[in-house]
Protein backbone atom coordinates (compact mmCIF):
# COMPACT_ATOMS: atom_id res chain seq x y z
CA UNK A 1 0.00 0.00 0.00
CA UNK A 2 2.42 2.62 0.85
CA UNK A 3 4.57 1.70 -2.54
CA UNK A 4 1.13 1.99 -4.55
CA UNK A 5 0.87 5.16 -2.73
CA UNK A 6 4.76 6.51 -3.52
CA UNK A 7 3.79 6.01 -7.17
CA UNK A 8 0.38 7.49 -6.85
CA UNK A 9 1.56 11.13 -5.58
CA UNK A 10 4.43 10.93 -8.27
CA UNK A 11 1.16 11.49 -10.33
CA UNK A 12 -0.41 14.46 -8.34
CA UNK A 13 -2.34 11.84 -5.40
CA UNK A 14 -2.19 14.56 -2.55
CA UNK A 15 -4.89 12.97 -0.41
CA UNK A 16 -5.19 9.72 0.91
CA UNK A 17 -7.83 7.74 2.82
CA UNK A 18 -7.53 4.51 4.74
CA UNK A 19 -11.28 3.26 5.04
CA UNK A 20 -12.92 -0.55 4.57
CA UNK A 21 -14.85 -2.50 5.23
CA UNK A 22 -13.26 -1.56 9.37
CA UNK A 23 -10.11 -0.53 8.88
CA UNK A 24 -9.18 -0.95 12.64
CA UNK A 25 -9.55 -4.52 12.24
CA UNK A 26 -6.05 -4.86 10.46
CA UNK A 27 -3.32 -5.58 12.80
CA UNK A 28 -1.00 -2.73 13.25
CA UNK A 29 -2.81 -0.28 11.24
CA UNK A 30 -1.04 2.79 13.50
CA UNK A 31 2.58 1.37 11.61
CA UNK A 32 0.60 1.76 8.01
CA UNK A 33 -0.54 5.05 9.29
CA UNK A 34 3.29 6.00 10.24
CA UNK A 35 4.63 4.26 7.01
CA UNK A 36 2.14 6.76 4.84
CA UNK A 37 2.30 9.93 6.64
CA UNK A 38 5.75 9.82 6.15
CA UNK A 39 5.71 9.64 2.23
CA UNK A 40 6.88 12.90 0.85
CA UNK A 41 4.11 15.01 -0.97
CA UNK A 42 1.34 13.62 1.28
CA UNK A 43 -0.89 16.54 2.50
CA UNK A 44 -3.43 15.39 4.00
CA UNK A 45 -4.68 11.44 5.80
CA UNK A 46 -7.91 10.65 6.67
CA UNK A 47 -9.55 7.16 8.60
CA UNK A 48 -13.28 6.11 8.14
CA UNK A 49 -14.07 4.07 10.94
CA UNK A 50 -17.12 2.63 12.74
CA UNK A 51 -15.17 3.79 16.17
CA UNK A 52 -16.19 0.51 18.00
CA UNK A 53 -12.13 -0.25 18.23
CA UNK A 54 -11.23 3.61 18.18
CA UNK A 55 -11.26 4.05 21.83
CA UNK A 56 -8.44 1.57 22.41
CA UNK A 57 -6.46 2.67 19.38
CA UNK A 58 -7.20 6.00 18.99
CA UNK A 59 -3.74 7.28 21.16
CA UNK A 60 -1.19 4.59 18.77
CA UNK A 61 -3.05 6.05 15.24
CA UNK A 62 -2.43 9.95 16.87
CA UNK A 63 1.06 9.35 17.42
CA UNK A 64 1.27 8.07 14.11
CA UNK A 65 0.29 11.50 12.65
CA UNK A 66 -2.94 10.59 12.29
CA UNK A 67 -5.79 13.59 12.59
CA UNK A 68 -8.67 13.11 10.51
CA UNK A 69 -11.49 11.18 11.32
CA UNK A 70 -14.98 10.45 9.42
CA UNK A 71 -17.07 7.70 11.49
CA UNK A 72 -20.26 5.90 10.62
CA UNK A 73 -22.74 6.51 12.84
CA UNK A 74 -26.31 6.30 11.50
CA UNK A 75 -28.26 6.65 15.66
CA UNK A 76 -27.58 8.10 19.14
CA UNK A 77 -30.81 5.36 19.91
CA UNK A 78 -29.09 2.32 21.61
CA UNK A 79 -31.90 -0.14 20.07
CA UNK A 80 -31.91 1.45 16.25
CA UNK A 81 -28.01 0.60 16.21
CA UNK A 82 -28.44 -2.49 17.51
CA UNK A 83 -30.95 -3.42 14.63
CA UNK A 84 -29.00 -1.41 11.97
CA UNK A 85 -25.70 -2.70 13.19
CA UNK A 86 -26.48 -6.41 14.80
CA UNK A 87 -24.47 -4.78 17.79
CA UNK A 88 -25.24 -3.51 21.00
CA UNK A 89 -21.56 -1.42 20.61
CA UNK A 90 -23.18 2.64 20.76
CA UNK A 91 -21.59 3.24 24.36
CA UNK A 92 -18.20 2.28 22.99
CA UNK A 93 -18.64 4.20 19.99
CA UNK A 94 -19.99 7.45 21.63
CA UNK A 95 -16.61 6.60 24.45
CA UNK A 96 -14.29 6.41 21.16
CA UNK A 97 -15.52 9.74 19.55
CA UNK A 98 -14.61 11.69 23.26
CA UNK A 99 -11.48 9.98 23.48
CA UNK A 100 -10.14 10.85 20.24
CA UNK A 101 -11.47 14.64 20.96
CA UNK A 102 -9.60 14.79 23.69
CA UNK A 103 -6.70 13.45 22.01
CA UNK A 104 -6.65 16.58 19.92
CA UNK A 105 -8.56 15.00 16.57
CA UNK A 106 -9.57 17.12 14.00
CA UNK A 107 -11.81 17.94 12.06
CA UNK A 108 -13.72 14.55 12.97
CA UNK A 109 -16.96 14.40 10.82
CA UNK A 110 -19.52 11.87 11.58
CA UNK A 111 -21.61 9.46 8.50
CA UNK A 112 -24.88 9.14 9.21
CA UNK A 113 -26.88 7.13 5.93
CA UNK A 114 -30.65 8.25 5.55
CA UNK A 115 -32.64 5.42 4.67
CA UNK A 116 -36.59 6.59 4.66
CA UNK A 117 -39.00 4.58 6.99
CA UNK A 118 -35.63 4.10 9.52
CA UNK A 119 -33.45 7.10 10.14
CA UNK A 120 -36.15 9.91 9.85
CA UNK A 121 -35.98 10.30 13.76
CA UNK A 122 -32.46 10.32 14.25
CA UNK A 123 -31.56 13.59 11.99
CA UNK A 124 -32.46 16.41 14.62
CA UNK A 125 -30.87 14.36 17.44
CA UNK A 126 -27.48 13.51 15.06
CA UNK A 127 -27.95 17.30 14.01
CA UNK A 128 -27.76 18.39 18.01
CA UNK A 129 -24.94 16.35 18.90
CA UNK A 130 -23.09 17.33 16.40
CA UNK A 131 -23.44 21.09 17.31
CA UNK A 132 -22.77 20.64 21.08
CA UNK A 133 -19.53 19.18 20.26
CA UNK A 134 -18.37 20.64 16.91
CA UNK A 135 -18.51 17.60 14.95
CA UNK A 136 -19.83 18.03 11.83
CA UNK A 137 -22.70 15.78 10.68
CA UNK A 138 -22.95 14.41 7.25
CA UNK A 139 -25.85 12.84 5.99
CA UNK A 140 -25.23 10.02 2.97
CA UNK A 141 -28.36 9.55 0.82
CA UNK A 142 -29.22 5.82 0.72
CA UNK A 143 -27.00 4.44 -2.46
CA UNK A 144 -27.89 0.88 -4.22
CA UNK A 145 -24.06 -0.13 -3.18
CA UNK A 146 -26.02 -3.77 -2.77
CA UNK A 147 -25.16 -6.62 -4.39
CA UNK A 148 -27.84 -8.72 -3.07
CA UNK A 149 -30.43 -5.98 -4.72
CA UNK A 150 -32.27 -4.61 -1.99
CA UNK A 151 -32.05 -0.78 -3.09
CA UNK A 152 -35.23 0.76 -3.91
CA UNK A 153 -35.74 4.50 -4.80
CA UNK A 154 -38.41 5.06 -2.56
CA UNK A 155 -36.27 4.55 0.46
CA UNK A 156 -33.90 7.34 -0.44
CA UNK A 157 -34.16 10.37 2.18
CA UNK A 158 -33.36 13.47 -0.22
CA UNK A 159 -30.78 16.41 1.06
CA UNK A 160 -33.71 18.25 0.35
CA UNK A 161 -35.96 16.38 2.72
CA UNK A 162 -33.32 16.50 5.46
CA UNK A 163 -33.03 20.21 4.79
CA UNK A 164 -36.86 20.80 5.66
CA UNK A 165 -35.95 19.02 9.03
CA UNK A 166 -33.07 21.27 9.59
CA UNK A 167 -34.49 24.47 9.00
CA UNK A 168 -38.00 23.25 10.96
CA UNK A 169 -35.56 23.00 13.86
CA UNK A 170 -32.62 25.68 13.39
CA UNK A 171 -33.85 28.19 11.00
CA UNK A 172 -32.35 28.67 7.73
CA UNK A 173 -28.86 27.38 6.21
CA UNK A 174 -26.49 28.87 4.44
CA UNK A 175 -24.39 27.25 1.71
CA UNK A 176 -20.82 27.29 2.53
CA UNK A 177 -19.08 30.02 -0.11
CA UNK A 178 -16.15 28.50 -2.02
CA UNK A 179 -16.61 24.94 -1.36
CA UNK A 180 -14.20 22.60 -3.01
CA UNK A 181 -15.98 21.48 -6.25
CA UNK A 182 -14.12 18.03 -6.34
CA UNK A 183 -15.29 17.36 -2.95
CA UNK A 184 -18.50 14.96 -2.39
CA UNK A 185 -20.38 16.88 0.20
CA UNK A 186 -22.22 19.60 -0.26
CA UNK A 187 -21.93 22.17 3.30
CA UNK A 188 -23.95 24.30 4.44
CA UNK A 189 -23.72 26.31 8.18
CA UNK A 190 -25.72 27.35 10.72
CA UNK A 191 -26.64 30.87 10.85
CA UNK A 192 -26.18 31.20 14.98
CA UNK A 193 -22.46 30.10 14.21
CA UNK A 194 -22.40 26.69 15.49
CA UNK A 195 -21.16 24.46 13.11
CA UNK A 196 -21.31 23.08 9.51
CA UNK A 197 -23.79 20.33 8.33
CA UNK A 198 -23.39 17.95 5.15
CA UNK A 199 -24.93 16.24 2.73
CA UNK A 200 -23.37 13.53 0.15
CA UNK A 201 -26.52 13.96 -2.27
CA UNK A 202 -25.38 10.90 -4.44
CA UNK A 203 -28.86 9.88 -5.96
CA UNK A 204 -30.87 13.22 -6.04
CA UNK A 205 -27.97 14.98 -6.78
CA UNK A 206 -25.13 13.47 -8.60
CA UNK A 207 -21.30 15.05 -8.88
CA UNK A 208 -19.97 12.92 -10.86
CA UNK A 209 -18.39 15.17 -12.63
CA UNK A 210 -16.39 16.81 -10.52
CA UNK A 211 -15.06 13.67 -8.91
CA UNK A 212 -11.53 13.12 -8.96
CA UNK A 213 -11.04 9.92 -7.08
CA UNK A 214 -9.51 6.47 -7.07
CA UNK A 215 -9.92 3.38 -5.23
CA UNK A 216 -7.63 0.83 -4.43
CA UNK A 217 -9.24 -2.44 -2.74
CA UNK A 218 -8.04 -4.58 -0.04
CA UNK A 219 -7.29 -7.45 -2.54
CA UNK A 220 -5.40 -4.92 -5.08
CA UNK A 221 -8.00 -4.50 -7.67
CA UNK A 222 -8.01 -0.49 -8.40
CA UNK A 223 -11.46 1.17 -9.04
CA UNK A 224 -12.19 4.80 -10.54
CA UNK A 225 -15.74 4.98 -9.00
CA UNK A 226 -17.84 3.21 -6.06
CA UNK A 227 -20.35 2.31 -8.20
CA UNK A 228 -17.67 0.39 -11.09
CA UNK A 229 -18.58 -2.77 -12.95
CA UNK A 230 -14.76 -3.01 -13.77
CA UNK A 231 -11.32 -3.31 -11.95
CA UNK A 232 -7.89 -3.21 -12.77
CA UNK A 233 -5.42 -5.39 -11.07
CA UNK A 234 -2.14 -3.63 -9.43
CA UNK A 235 -1.49 -6.54 -6.46
CA UNK A 236 0.45 -8.26 -9.45
CA UNK A 237 1.95 -5.31 -10.64
CA UNK A 238 3.00 -4.10 -7.15
CA UNK A 239 4.83 -7.68 -6.55
CA UNK A 240 6.34 -8.12 -9.52
CA UNK A 241 8.50 -4.62 -8.58
CA UNK A 242 6.39 -2.88 -11.82
CA UNK A 243 6.19 0.46 -10.34
CA UNK A 244 5.99 2.15 -14.28
CA UNK A 245 3.26 -0.77 -14.29
CA UNK A 246 1.61 0.54 -11.57
CA UNK A 247 2.01 3.97 -12.46
CA UNK A 248 0.44 3.17 -16.14
CA UNK A 249 -2.84 1.58 -14.81
CA UNK A 250 -3.53 4.56 -12.23
CA UNK A 251 -3.43 6.88 -15.51
CA UNK A 252 -5.33 4.47 -17.41
CA UNK A 253 -8.42 3.92 -15.16
CA UNK A 254 -8.58 7.57 -14.58
CA UNK A 255 -8.98 7.43 -18.01
CA UNK A 256 -11.94 5.55 -18.02
CA UNK A 257 -14.10 7.52 -15.44
CA UNK A 258 -17.60 7.85 -16.78
CA UNK A 259 -19.82 10.53 -17.00
CA UNK A 260 -22.14 9.40 -13.99
CA UNK A 261 -23.18 6.03 -12.74
CA UNK A 262 -26.70 6.50 -13.50
CA UNK A 263 -28.40 5.30 -9.82
CA UNK A 264 -31.99 5.36 -10.70
CA UNK A 265 -31.86 5.35 -15.14
CA UNK A 266 -32.84 1.65 -16.76
CA UNK A 267 -29.16 2.15 -17.42
CA UNK A 268 -28.00 1.78 -14.11
CA UNK A 269 -26.01 -1.12 -13.10
CA UNK A 270 -25.20 -2.09 -9.66
CA UNK A 271 -21.42 -3.36 -8.89
CA UNK A 272 -20.70 -6.61 -8.35
CA UNK A 273 -19.27 -6.13 -4.77
CA UNK A 274 -20.99 -5.13 -1.61
CA UNK A 275 -19.79 -1.67 0.16
CA UNK A 276 -17.74 -3.79 2.64
CA UNK A 277 -15.48 -5.00 0.14
CA UNK A 278 -14.98 -1.67 -2.17
CA UNK A 279 -14.29 0.68 0.30
CA UNK A 280 -16.16 3.72 1.02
Amino acid sequence: MARFTRVAVGLGVRKLRITGGEPLARKDLHKLIGMLTEIEGIEDIALTTNAVLLGAQAKALYAAGLRRLNIHLDTLDRQRFREITRRDELPRVLEGIDIAQSLGFGPIKLNAVAVKGVTEADILPMAHYGRERGIEVRFIEFMPLDSQGIWDKTQVLTMDQILDQLRAEFGELDVVPDQDERAPATEFRYRDGKGHIGFIASVSKPFCLNCNRIRLTSDGKLRYCLFAVEEMDVRALLRAGDDAGVAAAIRENLMRKWIGHEIGSTQFVPPPRPMYAIGG
